[in-house]
């Protein structure tokens, strides 16, 4: 059944299956990602070596991204889901606020909202795989990728998080965050946290 979400281009229908990763999938392997950096970085070890900023980066760009696709398309999809998207946005809120400064007292803050905030968001696509069709899906996770690629790599509490202003504001702001992380050298991507040793 095919529902009605943000303009995406067109298809060429007759069967056609667009390339890549449906959002649903996409979500559930950033979210189980993040999910055990965080719990690698509040156990007690030897944490892995740029973890935290790793968290940072990561999980404020999933959390962008999610802002610019996921949420609209909830939005749209599901008539009733005004007021959990708003829950939603409201712990992102408090998410990106305890990433800032992130310290040892907060890692177990991030790791509770964290937690709050998968299980939140994985009820919501859950009834998006319903509500959608897996072209639509796949499409959608195309465009997720895409966002976040563009999306910041630092927590930005102050700046919109809602369309259309996330859309023109976000960029632009990530511009600055990737230049600092390139002067810097700081460590981004989830790809870069060692696996812990096998025992």
């Amino acid at each position: 059944m095919s529902v009605h979400l943000p303009p995406l281009p067109p298809s060429t229908g007759d069967g056609y299956q667009p390339a890549g990763q449906s959002i649903a999938a996409t979500i559930a392997d950033e979210h189980q990602q993040l999910l055990s950096l965080t719990r690698r970085l509040v156990e007690p070890g030897q944490a892995p070596a740029h973890g935290r900023e790793i968290l940072v980066a990561a999980l404020s760009r999933h959390l962008a991204a999610e802002e610019q696709c996921l949420l609209p398309a909830i939005r749209q999809a599901l008539t009733d889901a005004d007021q959990p998207v708003a829950d939603v946005l409201v712990g992102d809120a408090a998410l990106l606020m305890a990433l800032r400064g992130l310290d040892d007292a907060r890692l177990a803050i991030v790791a509770s909202l964290l937690e709050a905030h998968v299980v939140a968001v994985d009820a919501l696509v859950q009834r998006l795989c319903e509500a959608a069709t897996e072209e639509e899906l796949i499409r959608l996770g195309n465009r997720l990728d895409i966002a976040e690629e563009a999306a910041p790599t630092r927590p930005h509490p102050g700046i919109p998080h809602t369309p259309p202003w996330n859309r023109i504001v976000e960029p632009a702001v990530a511009l600055v965050d990737k230049f600092r992380d390139a002067v810097t050298g700081r460590h981004t991507q989830l790809s870069e946290v060692a696996e812990p040793p096998q025992r």
